[in-house]
């Protein structure tokens, strides 16, 4: 076999925009290419390894011999390693093996780059290349509309391993089974985004996708690369779009990995105060320094590029944001202006988004960000970190909390609920009941709920529909979406026999219906990160444990009415002040018998009367189910 020819795919210019931390396509120049070189079919390789001396191409084609194929380090000091192989193609199984010229340490590393990876526990990369044929061209055209933050954003969070398994074969689905039995699923239950958690390649399952190693591979364990857009492209021809767990947070420091990748702390930061990661035993990206920047903004660009993702959950945004990110006095330094910020990474974020806003405008960001730091998701120009969305994780907890009391006790904590309606126009909000509620001792969401299995499941029932018409859009892990008993086990399917019973079966008719009431109605979406589109009617009844709020939409006629009791003790005959005359007419109720309730509480219309309450001149008097939820329109041609 020949030995490398000098080729290369980068120009002055692209070389420039590297070393400066604007090059946003890297992929297309790093990795491994499938290329003709003089009429010789081959792959080009290139890789980044300032601190090396030499660095070989090392692979099943040349019996894993160091030397056989050496690159050539390119003249313009920016550290990339290139050169050409004949006749390598398709399928090649290789890693880099770099001489460092620090301590002269020789590793072999995986391609940063590479497309696809050998399945785990194997850690070699492989060449690769597809020439998928997407038809999702209609999705495309209109997803402007779907995600955007005026339109309705239900999200399905699934981890693919283990939603559903083969049980007769002891396996996860394909990517190829996915394509048909999670798409339908998701399609039957109404939601309007799925949420993958993290599917780049990652060599340890406990970490579920979160420690990555192969940033620009979709993981082998279910199939392809090609067979992964089919799930993707399938979710978009039936009006799903699709988010992508996104971790620049940190990384494992496995050998094959970015950790200390030429000799020396090359991805990482040097300083372990910034570079290394207390709770996850892992390593910190260098911010700071710009081929780093330009090779996380590139791997978030190729999935929206390269698979048609729809936006990207950006994981652990909190830990990013602040030096002292659980450390104590004495393990981080301030920064310049002494404060506990973390600058360096706010630009990172910041010049993120701007590109991803900036190349796909019709996509989503969303951050996973834990504490109070200012305008997360407003735009960089008025001095936001330009996401489009953060997690509401102050409503999740005090929600769950609350949730978790027994409905005597609630009436000292109502709020609890309320509460955040103080701030939750302060961010555009998702609300997330996420993997991360169902696991280490939490219970699952329904094991959560206090009282008898009725009490449970009504509880739950009031929960979801509570969410649902809460300002905001709405994420929920599956397995909830059904009552699932057990805490998620990333090792097993779900329960799916639990929907043989009348409960389970009657949740997840509830949020198939939910779902279509918030896709339905545009007083749930269209003003639901505006203080606008809310109004209270009553929320300080602590004695009765009942919340009414109104829901509105751009037109003055686009409102909705909500009545929530979190008792056990029906509220026959309880008024509420309403701004219109006409009739209440009822769209929803959570006691429905088909979601699991009584059905004993089903009015399904009500006079509105010229009677002054709660500062309103028009009022009705309403039914509302023991631990339920309502929801009416009004019919404001209809006089009392």
């Amino acid at each position: 076999m020949s030995k490398v020819i000098t080729h290369s795919l980068f120009s002055e210019f692209d070389i420039n925009l590297f070393k400066t931390g604007k090059h946003y396509r890297l992929y297309e120049r790093f990795g491994s290419h499938i290329t003709t070189v003089d009429g010789v079919k081959g792959t080009y390789f290139s890789v980044w390894a300032p601190s090396a001396k030499s660095v070989s191409v090392i692979g099943d084609f040349n019996f894993w011999t160091e030397g056989e194929h050496q690159l050539n380090v390119r003249w313009d000091e920016s550290g990339i390693w290139e050169g050409f192989v004949p006749e390598v193609g398709k399928g090649s199984i290789y890693k880099y093996k770099i001489h460092s010229h620090n301590n002269d340490i020789k590793t072999e590393k995986a391609d940063p780059y590479a497309r696809r990876c050998e399945h785990p526990p194997k850690t070699a990369s492989v060449v690769w290349e597809d020439s998928y044929d997407w038809k999702d061209t209609e999705w495309m055209k209109k997803r402007k509309n779907n995600n955007a933050i005026d339109a309705p954003f239900s999200v399905y969070e699934v981890h693919l391993g283990s939603w559903k398994r083969k049980i007769d074969e002891n396996r996860s689905l394909s990517y190829v089974e996915l394509a048909d039995e999670l798409v339908s699923y998701v399609k039957e239950m109404n939601f309007t985004h799925v949420e993958l958690m993290p599917i780049m390649e990652y060599p340890y399952d406990p970490s579920w996708g979160y420690q990555l190693t192969g940033y620009f591979a979709p993981t082998s364990r279910f199939g392809y690369p090609e067979e992964f857009k089919l799930l993707v492209d399938k979710l978009h021809q039936n009006d799903i779009g699709i988010l992508l767990d996104w971790v620049p947070s940190h990384f494992p420091e496995d050998a094959h990995g970015l950790g200390y990748f030429d000799g020396s702390c090359l991805y990482e930061h040097p300083d372990k105060r910034k570079g290394y990661h207390p709770d996850w035993k892992s390593l910190i990206f260098n911010y700071d320094r710009n081929e780093v920047k330009s090779f996380l903004i590139s791997n978030a660009i190729f999935w929206l590029d390269q698979y048609h993702a729809d936006g990207l959950r950006v994981d652990a945004v909190a830990s990013m944001l602040f030096l002292d990110y659980s450390r104590e006095e004495g393990e981080w330094e301030p920064n310049i202006y002494g404060g506990r910020e973390n600058l360096d990474a706010i630009s990172f974020m910041k010049d993120l988004n701007k590109e991803v806003y900036k190349s796909f405008p019709d996509v989503q960001t969303i951050a996973e960000e834990s504490t109070s730091f200012p305008m997360v998701s407003k735009p960089t120009f008025v001095g936001g970190l330009g996401f489009g969305m953060k997690w509401m994780m102050g409503w999740m907890h005090d929600t769950l909390q609350y949730f978790a009391k027994e409905s005597i006790y609630r009436k000292h904590h109502q709020n609890d609920l309320t509460f955040s309606m103080t701030y939750a126009f302060t961010e555009n909000f998702m609300l997330p009941l996420s993997h991360d509620e169902v696991v280490y001792g939490k219970k699952s969401i329904l094991g959560r709920m206090p009282g008898d299995e009725w009490q449970q499941f009504a509880n739950l029932r009031l929960l979801y529909s509570y969410m649902f018409t809460h300002p905001g859009t709405n994420l929920l892990f599956m397995g909830s979406e059904f009552g699932q008993r057990d805490e998620w086990n990333f090792q097993s399917s779900l329960d799916w026999h639990l929907l043989q019973y009348d409960y389970h079966k009657g949740i997840k008719n509830l949020i198939t219906d939910l779902n279509a009431l918030y896709k339905k109605y545009p007083a749930l979406y269209e003003k639901q990160f505006n203080a606008d589109g809310f109004e209270w009617i009553n929320y300080n009844d602590h004695e009765n444990s009942v919340v009414a709020y109104i829901r509105k939409g751009n037109k003055e006629e686009d409102f909705l009415v909500v009545a929530c009791n979190f008792t056990p003790v029906p509220r026959t005959g309880y008024r509420i002040g309403l701004p219109t005359e006409g009739k209440l007419v009822q769209l929803f109720n959570s006691d429905n018998k088909s979601y699991g309730g009584t059905g004993d509480f089903i009015t399904n219309e009500v006079a509105i009367e010229k009677m002054n309450w709660h500062h309103r001149k028009y009022s009705a008097e309403i039914n509302i189910p023991p631990l339920g939820s309502i929801v009416f329109g009004i019919n404001s041609s209809a006089k009392s």
